[in-house]
């Protein structure tokens, strides 16, 4: 005779992960120590097979430049020039992106006025309209922002078009039946429901607006990270032209990460999903009980009852 309300053995347990935090990040470090470790050895012996690591600047080397950079002025004075253009350039992107994304997916007159037009404009590289920044701004800092700003605003608005295109029409009925208004629907419905696909667009558009700064910068910028990037080209500086890569790179991971964790922050009503990285499902053991579908007959003997104490309905 079994016993009523008896617990389930081996259960599975999402607080008993199999890799804790400090383990999956040492296994990060430890990936881009062998990176690292593989260019030194690569470049320090001089490896031509292929590929001709005999040309490139060692570890140590790009190390000491970039101490040395570090210790100056110009460095941080690039680095500000950098930022300041693309958060200029993305943060206008996203603003007119979203809006335009959202105006083309609900109006069938704005996309009739705006949509031929904009999936012409929109296969054009961004690094192409550097003459025409040229030609249109007075200056060269607003012909960078321009382009940067050209860069991030097609990803956000596909994004959001599509994102507002695939919200179910009944939350916005349930909206007007209770008296919403048009503005009730965009503030309730709309931006909410197509939060997830614009960050999806805002993470993509962040990552083309460094590649689309960096190359205005090498062909009309005066400052930048990318001016300086090539102008190390120019006079043979390879461990500076590292120099600067390193950076861009570290630059659009940290603007990337902050990027994402705004979505997650401004998304922490969505429901999530169960999967965790990192973590393995547990094994069922012979002894685990299997989970039981609420309202069949084995729930109900589960819980102490008779099959003429459950309601005909709910048995299967």
């Amino acid at each position: 005779m079994t016993r009523r309300n008896a617990p389930i053995r081996n259960a599975p347990s999402r607080d008993a992960p199999s890799w804790n935090v400090a383990s999956r990040y040492a296994l990060r470090i430890t990936s881009i120590a062998a990176a690292l470790g593989l260019w030194q050895l690569l470049t320090s012996l001089d490896v031509d097979l292929w590929l001709r690591f005999s040309q490139f600047p060692t570890v140590t080397d790009v190390a000491r430049a970039f101490a040395d950079r570090l210790a100056g002025d110009d460095y941080w004075t690039d680095l500000t020039d950098s930022l300041t253009r693309i958060l200029a350039g993305f943060l206008l992107a996203a603003v007119l992106g979203v809006a335009t994304g959202a105006l083309v997916a609900r109006s069938r007159l704005a996309e009739d006025l705006l949509g031929t037009v904009l999936e012409v404009v929109r296969p054009i590289p961004a690094i192409a309209l550097v003459p025409v920044a040229i030609l249109l701004f007075p200056d060269n800092e607003q012909g960078i922002v321009f382009i940067t700003c050209t860069a991030a605003f097609f990803p956000v608005l596909v994004s959001t078009r599509h994102a507002v295109r695939a919200l179910t029409p009944v939350w916005e009925e349930a909206v007007r039946t209770m008296g919403g208004g048009r503005l009730r629907i965009l503030a309730s419905v709309v931006l909410p429901g197509a939060l997830p696909g614009i960050f999806g667009g805002l993470s993509v558009g962040i990552g083309v607006s460094w590649i689309c700064v960096i190359s205005a910068e090498m062909i009309s910028g005066q400052y930048g990270v990318g001016y300086r990037t090539w102008q190390d080209y120019t006079v043979v500086d390879y461990p500076g032209v590292f120099v600067g890569m390193v950076t861009i790179g570290v630059l659009g991971w940290l603007t990337s990460t902050a990027v994402e964790l705004a979505g997650r922050r401004l998304t922490r009503w969505l429901p999530r999903t169960s999967y965790v990285p990192g973590v393995r499902p547990p094994r069922r053991g012979r002894g685990a009980a299997t989970p039981v579908p609420a309202g069949s007959r084995n729930d109900a003997r589960a819980k102490g009852r008779t099959e003429e104490e459950v309601p005909h309905d709910q048995l299967v």
